[in-house]
C-alpha cells in the first residue's frame, strides 16, 4: 500500500511542477461540470415551479369559462324556420344553475365552485387600495388548496343567505390591518361593508401568467359567498348588459355602480352570470371523460350555443412540464459534451506528457518500479486533474446558478444529487481518459526509454 501511495505522491508533485499545463488541462472539466450543474439547477427550478403551479390550480380540476362575443344573443347554432328564415338560438350564459346541476348530476364530480369577480377599491379607516372581490362557494378553498392563517371559512348559513362577510388575502391584511387583528373588522368594497371572518395564508408563488389557466393571485383578493356577490354586487342575469355601459343600483341606502371587469370582457356583450366554474373530479384518469360529459351537458342547457370553454389546467401544466423536461435533457446533453471534450483534452495532454517523460519512466523502471507503478502514477495524475477540476467546476456551477437566478429572474435549484452526479462524472472521466496514456507509459521498454533523446 505504501508503494502505491508513493506513486500518487510522485503524480501530485508532477502536477505542482507543471501548474499552468495542469490548469489548462482541467479547464474542460471545470466548465463541463459547471455547465452540467447550472443546467440541472435550471431544470430543477422549472420542475419545482410546475409542481407549485399544479398545487395552486388544484389537483384534478376542470375550469369552465364563458366565451363573450360582440353579439351575445347570436350564435353559430342557427335553425331554419319557414322558407329560408333563420332564427338565432338563445343562451342564458354560464349561470349558478349550471354549477349546481353539474354537481348534482355527474357522479365523478366531487366539488364545485362558481366564481364571479369584480375589480374596484377597498376602503378602511381612510385608506384606499385597488383589489379584486371574488364570489365563491366554500368548496373553492379546497379546490385550490387554500388554508386560513386566522379566522375561518364561510359556513353554510352565510353561504345560503348571502351574508356580508369576506375572507381576505395576506396583502390586504398587511395594507389595512398591519397593527390590528382583522377578524371581526369591516372593509368597504364599493358601497358595501363586509365583515372579515378569515385571512388566507400568504402565497409566495408568483404565477400571474397562469391566471388564464385558473390561477388567481390570492394575496390581493377578497372572497365573499357567491350569493352575496350576486345579491349585493353584480348579477348579470338580472340586467341587460348588452345595451348598458353601467347600472346604478340602490343597495343598503346608497348607490353602487357596477361594471363588468373580467379581463377582455365588455360590459355590453357579457351576458354570463358567472365568470368561471371550477369542478374537481375524484381521479386524474377521469379528467378527460368528465370534461367531455360536462361540455355536452352545458351545451344542452345552453340550447346548443357554444358560449363556453373548458380547460384542464393540470393537463396543460403537465404538458408544459414534459416540454421543459425535453428541453432540459437537450441542455444537459449539450453540457455533458463539455465533459467529454474535457476528457479528450486530458487524454491528449497525458499522451504528450508520456512522450516528454520517457527518460523518467525508464529510470523508474530501471531502479525497480513495476508496470503497475507506472500505470498508477500516470492514472493518478489524470484523476487528480479531473477531480480538482470537478471541485472548481462545482463551485463555479453553484455561482453561475445564483447569478442566473439573480439577473435572469429564473428559479434555479442546485440539488445535492446534481452535484454528486457532476463530480462523479468528472472523476470517471479522469479514469477513463487517463488509463490509455498510463498503460502506454507502462508498456515502454526501460532500455529504449533510457536511450531516448
Amino acid at each position: 500500500m505504501k508503494r502505491y501511495f508513493h506513486d500518487i505522491v510522485i503524480a501530485f508533485e508532477s502536477i505542482l511542477a507543471n501548474k499552468l499545463k495542469s490548469i489548462l488541462t482541467a479547464l474542460g472539466i471545470i466548465f463541463g461540470v459547471a455547465a452540467v450543474i447550472s443546467m440541472l439547477a435550471i431544470g430543477n427550478g422549472a420542475q419545482q415551479e410546475i409542481l407549485e403551479q399544479i398545487e395552486m390550480v388544484g389537483v384534478n380540476n376542470i375550469v369552465i369559462t364563458p366565451i363573450v362575443e360582440e353579439k351575445s344573443g347570436e350564435d353559430n347554432g342557427e335553425t331554419e324556420g319557414n322558407g329560408n328564415e333563420k332564427k338565432s338560438k338563445f343562451s342564458r350564459g354560464l349561470t349558478l344553475k349550471d354549477a349546481e346541476s353539474i354537481k348534482q348530476i355527474i357522479p365523478s364530480v366531487q366539488k364545485t365552485s362558481p366564481e364571479v369577480s369584480l375589480n374596484s377599491f377597498v376602503m378602511q379607516a381612510g385608506k384606499r387600495s385597488s383589489a379584486k372581490i371574488i364570489g365563491v362557494s366554500k368548496d373553492y378553498f379546497d379546490l385550490y388548496n387554500l388554508s386560513v392563517q386566522d379566522g375561518s371559512f364561510f359556513n353554510t348559513y352565510q353561504e345560503d343567505h348571502g351574508i356580508q362577510v369576506c375572507i381576505i388575502g395576506a396583502n390586504i391584511k398587511t395594507k389595512f390591518f398591519s397593527q390590528t387583528d382583522p377578524i371581526g373588522q369591516y372593509l368597504k368594497f364599493g358601497n358595501i361593508w363586509l365583515k372579515v371572518i378569515g385571512v388566507l395564508k400568504k402565497s409566495n408563488v408568483s404565477i400571474t401568467a397562469f391566471e388564464d389557466s385558473g390561477v388567481n393571485v390570492y394575496n390581493d383578493n377578497l372572497y365573499v359567498p357567491v350569493k352575496t356577490m350576486l345579491m349585493r354586487f353584480q348579477n348579470r342575469a338580472l340586467i341587460n348588459t348588452r345595451n348598458m355601459q353601467s347600472v346604478s343600483m340602490r343597495v343598503m341606502g346608497g348607490y353602487f355602480s357596477m361594471r363588468s371587469t373580467s379581463p377582455g370582457q365588455n360590459t355590453s356583450s357579457n351576458y354570463h352570470q358567472l365568470d368561471k366554474i371550477t369542478i374537481q373530479v375524484e381521479e386524474t384518469g377521469q379528467l378527460s371523460s368528465t370534461a367531455k360529459i360536462v361540455s355536452r351537458m352545458i351545451l344542452r342547457r345552453h340550447s346548443d350555443v357554444k358560449d363556453f370553454e373548458i380547460t384542464v389546467p393540470e393537463l396543460l401544466l403537465k404538458q408544459q412540464q414534459r416540454t421543459k423536461d425535453v428541453f432540459n435533457i437537450v441542455l444537459g446533453a449539450i453540457a455533458s459534451i463539455s465533459l467529454i471534450v474535457g476528457g479528450i483534452g486530458i487524454m491528449n495532454i497525458m499522451f504528450a506528457s508520456v512522450m516528454e517523460r520517457i527518460k523518467e519512466i525508464g529510470t523508474r523502471m530501471a531502479i525497480g518500479a513495476k508496470k503497475k507503478d507506472i500505470v498508477i502514477q500516470f492514472l493518478s495524475e489524470a484523476i487528480l486533474i479531473s477531480v480538482t477540476g470537478g471541485f472548481i467546476g462545482v463551485f463555479l456551477g453553484i455561482v453561475i446558478s445564483k447569478l442566473i437566478a439573480a439577473f435572469a429572474d429564473i428559479l434555479t435549484i442546485v440539488s445535492p444529487f446534481s452535484v454528486l452526479v457532476a463530480f462523479g462524472v468528472s472523476a470517471l472521466v479522469g479514469v477513463v481518459f487517463g488509463y490509455s496514456p498510463a498503460k502506454r507509459a507502462a508498456e515502454k521498454d526501460p532500455i529504449e526509454s533510457l536511450r531516448y533523446e
